[in-house]
């Protein structure tokens, strides 16, 4: 059976320039589970790759092309509209809400009712291995156990496609690899096409997909 080409994360002819300048170039598709690395120095634009898919381009940066997902044309939409997820290296968990609280901020508003957003958030915490921990303040959290909250405070607005900005590189290297494959597992079994920008070539490797070098 053909493989849907629309499906996925297409960046169609996408450029972006500062103040005339041309800072990058990409073409490409990222199909459903798939993982594309993109690769650089401090300064070529990576993060602002980023945020020209998610539609946070600063407005000194001028961008041309289309960005589209699951064949729908969003590079003019509205952010919150868009349904790309991302995560930064820093988890940016709000220090005056508690876990649970943290997970029903990221959670779809199509669920209602709380007695159902209770239950879907015990359950996406039973997923990351932090049954119990709704009342738990993020600050007595370890590192590895903010990472899967906030990986699981984004997943609960079903996105429809997944960045990481450097998402792994504050992690020792143990928890970075159990997190690493715990994101691109996830991924992959709810078939989310992944760009991650890193400078590890460990990250690369694990994402297992294409790289591109900026």
């Amino acid at each position: 059976m053909a493989e849907n080409t629309d499906l996925g994360l297409r960046l169609e002819g996408v450029t972006i320039a500062l103040d005339g300048r041309r800072l990058l170039g990409i073409d490409t598709r990222i199909a459903p589970g798939e993982v594309l690395t993109v690769m650089g120095p401090s300064g070529s634009g990576k993060s602002t790759l980023l945020a020209a898919i998610t539609g946070t381009l600063p407005p000194a940066f001028a961008m041309t092309g289309r960005v589209r997902l699951d064949g729908e044309d969003v590079t003019d939409r509205p952010t919150e509209a868009r349904r790309i997820g991302i995560l930064f290296q820093d988890e940016l968990l709000f220090p005056h809400l508690s876990v649970g609280g943290n997970l029903a901020f990221g959670l779809s508003p199509q669920v209602k009712g709380r007695a159902a957003r209770r239950a879907r958030i015990d359950a996406a915490l039973s997923d990351i291995g932090l049954e119990g921990f709704a009342g738990r303040d993020p600050a007595t959290l370890s590192g590895g156990q903010r990472a899967r909250v906030a990986l699981m405070r984004m997943l609960l607005s079903d996105p429809r496609a997944l960045l990481l900005d450097e998402a792994f590189s504050k992690l020792d290297a143990e928890l970075r690899g159990q997190i690493r494959d715990l994101v691109f597992g996830i991924a992959r079994a709810r078939r989310l096409p992944v760009l991650q920008v890193t400078h590890d070539a460990a990250d690369a490797a694990a994402g297992g997909g294409p790289i591109v070098a900026l």
